[in-house]
């Protein structure tokens, strides 16, 4: 049987593959959920995926100005999700934990009642500085180091941020030193800003005379234009020339997976040409089932021509 996620991120491997899912809505009954949770399952046996990645949902609109495309709709914690309605899933997850929900008793709870060979987890902090929070991510990622070090721990890297000028480099070199044993980029689609923050943060580490972490790029399909709205709000930048391809072309979904496609071809191309460890995290941020199936076509896509 291979190692587990987390055996291999320890290691600083490469070419892992997993697959992005938000709980479904809070609201829903049970048994809709586990329905919802089987079928998700069947359409994902056939892929050889490392792991899931399960995402803690929070409003963020105090992090924009801008009205949001999708409503905010409280989704189920990604926790209770994978203890009642995932149990079939064998293989490994990765869970996001958005601290700021949680009480330190909470969240040292959770952490004590989980299998570390099986379980990692990506500790998320406030979208805004004004937004009252029970735990700071600085605590929570304190919390985890005092009471389950074992619990593999990773973090969010942004290549936007760094694009602009806040050395998300630094950010990740100190998040590194609290702990963190890999990162986990927001959506991509701008293949430059990634390379750019890649090559200074493996360059930093060099002149550290420390090894990076492993990087995995997050990549999500986009068969319409409300969810390229969708994506911009969430803070993902579309370069002018991709965007204006997606709008012009007569599918947009398959014009997207082929940009997704070939934005993993150059981020493993450029990772290997460093020795810097990657993966990739393929999901869809729209619900649509032709958007979900496009995503399962990527991974596939992925596996098979770029790992």
């Amino acid at each position: 049987m291979p190692d587990h996620l987390a055996a291999r991120l320890a290691r600083r491997d490469s070419g892992y593959l997993l697959f992005g899912l938000t709980p479904p809505r809070r609201s829903v009954v049970p048994e809709e959920a586990q329905r919802i949770a089987d079928v998700t399952l069947e359409r994902l046996d056939a892929l050889d995926l490392d792991g899931l990645l399960l995402y803690d949902i929070v409003d963020e609109s105090d992090r924009t100005d801008q009205s949001r495309p999708f409503p905010y709709l409280p989704t189920i914690d990604p926790a209770d999700y994978l203890a009642n309605h995932l149990s079939a899933w064998e293989r490994s997850v990765v869970v996001y934990r958005c601290v700021g929900k949680y009480t330190q008793p909470q969240l040292e709870t959770w952490l004590r009642d989980q299998d570390p060979e099986r379980v990692s987890t990506v500790f998320v902090g406030a979208a805004s500085r004004e937004l009252a929070v029970q735990t700071t991510l600085a605590d929570a990622q304190e919390l985890r180091g005092r009471a389950r070090p074992e619990i593999l721990l990773g973090a969010v890297a942004i290549p936007e941020r760094h694009a602009a000028g806040a050395g998300e480099d630094a950010r990740l070199l100190a998040k590194a030193e609290r702990g963190c044993s890999f990162f986990i980029t927001q959506v991509v689609y701008d293949a430059q800003a990634a390379r750019n923050l890649v090559s200074d943060y493996y360059y930093a580490c060099r002149d550290r005379g420390t090894e990076p972490a492993p990087m995995i790029f997050t990549l999500s399909v986009c068969g319409s234009l409300r969810t390229l709205e969708f994506l911009r709000w969430l803070g993902v930048q579309v370069p002018r020339w991709m965007e204006n391809s997606l709008r012009h072309s007569d599918d947009t979904l398959e014009a997207s997976l082929a940009h997704c496609l070939a934005t993993a071809h150059d981020l493993a191309r450029f990772c290997r040409s460093l020795g810097m460890p990657f993966g990739f995290s393929v999901e869809s941020v729209s619900i649509r089932k032709a958007e979900i199936d496009a995503a399962i076509t990527l991974a596939h896509r992925v596996r098979a021509e770029v790992l």
